[in-house]
C-alpha cells in the first residue's frame, strides 16, 4: 500500500508537515528512502516532538504505506539516534538529556576543532573556495526563509566540505557519526529566535580564518561556534515540555 503526491505538489514551506503521505512521492528515490527522509523531517522540524511516541498503525495511515517499509524506516532512525525503542511502549522520539547533549557537544568541539585545524593547514585553494562557497549557500538558505531542514541540509553540504578537506579519514568518518547523533540536538538549537543569523555568522568568522591560514584564530572560531549552538541547545530543551520554540528561528 502506498500513497504518491500528486504531480505539482507544495512544497515543504507551502504544505507544512500536516499531510505526510503527501511528503512521499516528491522526488525519484525509492519508497523506503523517501519514508525514511519524510520521518526523519517531521522528527526535526518537530512534528513529531520529542519523548513522543512513533506508533506503528498510525504511521501506516498517516504516510500510506506498509508496515515493513515505516519498521525499516524507524530502525534506520534508531541507528541515526533520533528514535529509540523502548520495551512494552515501542519506538519513541529520542529526548537528550542535558548531560547526555553536553557530553556530544563535548566531543564535537573536539573533533571538529582538529577538523578545522587540519583544514586550515592542508586544504588547496580550491577546497578553501569550496567552503565559501558552501557558506553562501548556507547563508542564502538562511536568509530566504525556508526553514531549519533547509538551513540544516547547507550545514551538511558545508561540514562535507570542510571535513573531506581536512584530511584524515577517521576524523571525517568518526565526526559525521557524531554530527548525525546530534541531528535533534542541531535543530533544536537553530530553531531559537536568531540563532540560524548568528550560526551564518560565527561561522563566517572561521572562514576568514582559515582563508588567512590562520589555523589558531580559526580553531579559536569554531570553538565559539560550537559553544553558542550548545547553548541554544540546552535552552531549547529547557523550553516549557521540553519543546523546542519550532519555527521561532529568524
Amino acid at each position: 500500500m502506498t500513497t504518491i503526491g500528486p504531480p505539482g505538489a507544495r512544497s515543504e514551506t507551502e504544505a507544512g508537515m500536516g499531510d505526510l503521505s503527501a511528503q512521499v512521492g516528491r522526488i525519484a528515490a525509492p519508497l523506503r528512502q523517501q519514508v525514511l527522509d519524510v520521518l526523519r523531517q517531521a522528527i526535526l522540524t518537530f512534528h513529531f516532538a520529542p519523548g513522543q511516541r512513533l506508533i506503528e498503525r498510525e504511521l501506516i495511515e498517516e504516510i500510506g504505506v506498509s508496515r515493513t517499509t515505516i519498521r525499516e524506516a524507524l530502525r534506520e532512525l534508531a541507528a541515526e539516534g533520533l528514535v529509540k525503542t523502548i520495551p512494552q511502549k515501542g519506538a519513541v522520539v529520542v529526548a537528550p538529556s542535558p548531560q547526555e547533549a553536553v557530553e556530544l557537544y563535548e566531543l564535537r568541539a573536539a573533533l571538529e576543532a582538529l577538523a578545522v585545524r587540519r583544514f586550515t593547514e592542508l586544504a588547496s585553494d580550491e577546497q578553501v573556495a569550496e567552503l565559501r562557497k558552501a557558506h553562501e549557500e548556507l547563508a542564502e538558505a538562511a536568509t530566504k526563509g525556508g526553514g531549519t531542514m533547509r538551513v540544516l541540509k547547507a550545514k551538511d553540504r558545508f561540514y562535507d566540505v570542510l571535513l573531506r578537506g581536512c584530511g584524515n579519514r577517521s576524523v571525517h568518518t568518526t565526526l559525521a557519526s557524531v554530527q548525525a547523533r546530534l541531528s535533534l540536538l542541531r535543530a533544536t538549537s537553530l530553531a531559537q529566535p536568531g540563532r540560524i543569523t548568528r550560526s551564518v555568522q560565527e561561522l563566517a568568522t572561521m572562514i576568514g580564518a582559515i582563508e588567512a591560514r590562520n589555523a589558531e584564530a580559526a580553531v579559536r572560531a569554531c570553538n565559539h561556534h560550537i559553544e553558542q549552538a550548545k547553548r541554544a541547545g540546552l535552552e531549547g530543551l529547557a523550553a516549557p515540555g521540553g519543546v523546542p520554540l519550532s519555527g521561532a528561528a529568524k
